[in-house]
């Protein structure tokens, strides 16, 4: 919907948090080696009014992975339970390094709400203009009428759909946004038990190269990180990380320079790293080297 803008700042919110469709969700989430409690954290400060989009519990609780997709019923009923409606507009913001907020940004538009926006600068850009904040956990709210509907420009890809497209040659751009260290394979993966690479044919983006002080950059730093990556931001994209979440950042970046072909490998590298699926390893420039020294 274009009338529905993919980010917001902080004074937007200011102006408009006084309306009632405006829900505002806490979507903060942390690497498990980062030494923070989300759930803590929010209950010491989040913004006036704000529930909590706990992507950890939002999930098919039974799946190993970390945070993966629920069913549409599941996810429905924790919309009601959050006091969502389909005509509200849904702004989520995180206090996280990664944008954990593109999760959920990616998730209610993949169940088909497209009233949502992500609050870019997160936590710190509201405490920035001294937004007002509130402590405390979240109590009973009247149960909204949120219904899953057809998705809005947001897809999902599984290990068996992506490993065929590797192994026929036919995947087309897949980004990588993990660091460029953990793409190469020279730098340890932070949950245990994961192969050290990066999906065959794939490019690294890493998610931090798209932030400056915490927020997304202008549209025209957004291309120019992912052109350093190789991607044609023009045409469709594969997004992977660590578990799910900076691949729903890069997809958001994407929305932003207008490229909403996009499939999120949802497993992520918590899967593919985990399986016997094939891998790379090496830095990017040396993916490139190898790719041009065997095309020409």
């Amino acid at each position: 919907m274009t009338d529905v803008p993919y980010i917001v700042t902080a004074a937007w919110l200011r102006e408009h948090s006084v309306r009632a469709d405006v829900k505002i969700l806490d979507a903060s989430s942390h690497l498990p080696t980062a030494g923070r409690d989300a759930d803590a954290e929010f209950i010491a400060q989040h913004i006036s009014g704000a529930r909590r989009f706990d992507i950890n519990v939002i999930a098919d609780t039974s799946s190993p992975l970390p945070h993966t997709l629920p069913s549409s019923d599941v996810f429905a009923a924790h919309m009601q339970t959050l006091g969502l409606n389909d005509e509200d507009h849904v702004i989520v913001y995180c206090d996280s390094v990664h944008l954990s907020a593109a999760r959920a940004w990616w998730m209610l538009r993949l169940f088909g709400h497209a009233k949502v926006s992500v609050l870019n600068g997160g936590l710190k850009s509201w405490l920035a203009i001294s937004g007002a904040t509130e402590s405390g956990a979240q109590i009973d709210i009247a149960r909204g009428q949120f219904s899953v509907r057809s998705a809005v420009a947001a897809n999902a890809i599984n290990l068996a759909s992506l490993r065929a497209l590797v192994a026929d040659g036919i995947a087309g751009q897949i980004a990588d946004a993990r660091s460029a260290g953990r793409f190469a394979g020279t730098e340890a993966e932070p949950r245990a038990g994961l192969r050290a690479g990066h999906i065959p044919g794939s490019s690294n983006v890493p998610f931090s190269s798209l932030l400056k002080d915490g927020a997304l950059k202008d549209k025209g730093d957004l291309a120019a990180a992912f052109a350093s990556g190789g991607i044609d931001v023009t045409r469709p994209v594969i997004t992977s990380c660590g578990s799910g979440v900076t691949a729903c950042g890069l997809a958001l970046a994407l929305a932003i320079l207008g490229n909403e072909k996009t499939f999120v490998y949802d497993g992520s590298w918590s899967e593919w790293g985990a399986s016997d699926a094939p891998i790379e390893t090496g830095s990017a420039a040396q993916v490139f080297s190898d790719f041009h020294k065997n095309t020409l």
